[in-house]
């Protein structure tokens, strides 16, 4: 994977994202766990290494520095993403990758015992069922159908004046027009992903109270 290195730290360097040159490694040992485990574990449509640094790797790296700061979960993390990228960013701040499949959490297992990722904790639960121990400052998904449903599934993981990052493409005006009570559209940012001609966006959303 040492082959995409100048892009990862172009792309890095676009988002104003600093990298260490411990964290491209870690980088680029996921991306080659990732491309490794795929044909089995089935973490992704995409099977090509370079696109998934495209698509996954650099996409995620796009949010890093707007989730807030605090304890953090992905709901419906998959194979990871955006919570490991977070995790190799920010190695002081405590993340929970959370997702129902069995075959993705223990390649979530393998990644953050291989890289290591001490600031990692991995649960195999349904967004639904799992009740932490303390609330979280911040859920974030890049995976959830809709926005609703991502709130409604885990708002009882949020702290009081916690806050939920929704990754999406689009801007999804009709997700936005149907939030549940009692939440609303604090922030959107159109995030800039070098290489990728759609439009991304970072929906920051807090309780009205």
């Amino acid at each position: 994977m040492e082959q995409f290195r100048p892009r990862l730290l172009e792309a890095a360097a676009q988002m104003s994202v600093v990298l260490s040159d411990r964290q491209q490694d870690q980088l680029l040992e996921y991306l080659a766990l990732f491309a490794r485990w795929n044909s089995a574990y089935n973490l992704s449509a995409i099977r090509d290494p370079e696109q998934m640094l495209e698509r996954h790797i650099i996409d995620s790296l796009s949010v890093v520095n707007l989730c807030g700061e605090g304890s953090l979960i992905d709901v419906g993390s998959g194979g990871g993403l955006p919570g490991i990228p977070l995790a190799i960013v920010h190695p002081e701040r405590a993340i929970t990758l959370l997702d129902s499949n069995g075959k993705k959490t223990r390649f979530l297992f393998q990644v953050a015992s291989t890289l290591p990722l001490p600031n990692i904790t991995v649960v195999n639960e349904r967004v639904e069922a799992f009740v932490p121990e303390q609330p979280f400052a911040g859920v974030v998904s890049r995976a959830f159908a809709s926005i609703e449903d991502m709130v409604n599934g885990s708002e009882h993981m949020l702290a009081p004046r916690g806050r939920f990052y929704a990754m999406k493409g689009k801007l999804p005006e009709d997700e936005l027009s149907a939030l549940p009570k009692g939440i609303k559209v604090e922030q959107v940012h159109r995030l800039s992903v070098p290489g990728c001609d759609g439009e991304r966006h970072m929906i920051q959303l807090c309780r009205t109270e």
